[in-house]
């Protein structure tokens, strides 16, 4: 993805809603009035291909085409942010396998959820370096477990100089995606993530809001503190239930309503549903698209939905091809369903099967 070639003119400006932020050309959605083509967001790296967040899982992404990898984050004892999807971390790494550590066992109450096993918190940077990252699905992807033990943990800025590094070598833009994960737990124990996030991103010259960084989280707060650290897009993610653990009084549901979006295009450039939201599941099979991607983009923000996996076990019961759950079902029918409905952007763990499928 070249973001030069994503321009736009006055079109965009007198189309963009009053109460919206700006964003950058190559990141509008296709309502201000020019083409541009969805983004390929590789969820954790290839992580169907790939033990999930690992630079391994970042490189083949990058390989298949992916215009932005996607490291969640969360904070280590001595304060560094490291790429984990959780900050327990003994279903994507060995650490239950290790004697030295067995003692860091503990229980925690996470935003609300009773939680047993190991923390990044518990640890410093340099012991998290000793373990080694394994598959999170190894009977769904085997593939992707035949390279356990191969990687460390990774820093969020070994993310960043990765994409550098390959955007310079492939002479195309190449971003990264991160998201704030477990804010509040991390501020009551001391360890605010929003300021150690700002001061990555200044030191390494993405304080803008061309820069190819989208900062994503499913609570408010956390993006609100952003808007005011640096000039980065946001992303507010929604899920299909439930609603952001700062602000339990607006559903999900209500937050991807019409009126909903207008709130959102007040701190944020776009909205991460969940893909369900866009297109539901109705009898098995794919319903027509919702509304959400014509409202947000009335409300002058983009649309970038969450996860397309290939897997039978995670398609609609009428996309199955055979019986086989770790087999790949007809994930090219899903997106298309996306691709015509509007969409900006779209996570997958197959990066490349969404970077053929969009053209």
């Amino acid at each position: 993805m070249d973001i030069t070639r994503r321009t736009f003119g006055a079109v965009a400006a007198s189309a963009a809603a009053a109460s919206a932020l700006p964003a950058p050309s190559w990141a509008m959605p296709p309502s201000m009035g020019f083409k541009k083509t969805p983004l390929v967001i590789a969820h954790r790296g290839a992580s169907g291909e790939r033990p999930e967040s690992t630079l391994l899982a970042f490189r083949q992404a990058i390989a298949e085409g992916a215009d932005f990898i996607e490291p969640d984050l969360e904070v280590t004892k001595d304060g560094h942010l490291v790429v984990r999807h959780e900050n327990e971390i003994s279903q994507t790494t060995d650490i239950a396998n290790r004697p030295e550590f067995a003692a860091r066992k503990t229980t925690k109450d996470v935003q609300g959820q009773k939680v047993t096993g190991w923390f990044t918190e518990d640890f410093t940077l340099a012991e998290l370096k000793t373990i080694r990252c394994r598959e999170r699905l190894p009977k769904l992807r085997p593939g992707s477990a035949a390279f356990d033990g191969q990687e460390q943990i990774p820093t969020y800025q070994e993310v960043i100089d990765l994409a550098k590094s390959e955007a310079k070598r492939l002479g195309r833009v190449i971003g990264t995606y991160p998201e704030l994960k477990h804010a509040s737990h991390f501020e009551a124990l001391g360890l605010k993530m929003e300021g150690r996030l700002a001061d990555i991103i200044k030191k390494n010259g993405l304080n803008s809001e061309t820069a190819p960084v989208f900062i994503q989280c499913f609570d408010i707060l956390p993006l609100k503190t952003m808007m005011g650290l640096v000039k980065c897009q946001r992303i507010q993610l929604t899920s299909g239930g439930g609603a952001p653990t700062d602000s339990k009084a607006t559903p999900y549901k209500e937050m991807v309503s019409a009126a909903g979006m207008k709130t959102i295009a007040t701190y944020a450039h776009g909205v991460g549903p969940d893909y369900t939201q866009v297109i539901p599941t109705v009898d098995g099979g794919l319903g027509p698209a919702t509304d959400l991607v014509k409202d947000a983009h009335a409300a002058g923000i983009a649309v970038h939905p969450y996860t397309v996996r290939a897997e039978n076990a995670f398609l609609p019961t009428k996309l199955h091809i055979g019986t086989d759950p770790a087999a790949h079902g007809d994930v090219g029918a899903l997106y298309a369903a996306l691709l015509a409905s509007g969409i900006d952007g779209l996570f997958s763990d197959f990066p490349g099967l969404w970077a053929k499928a969009r053209g």
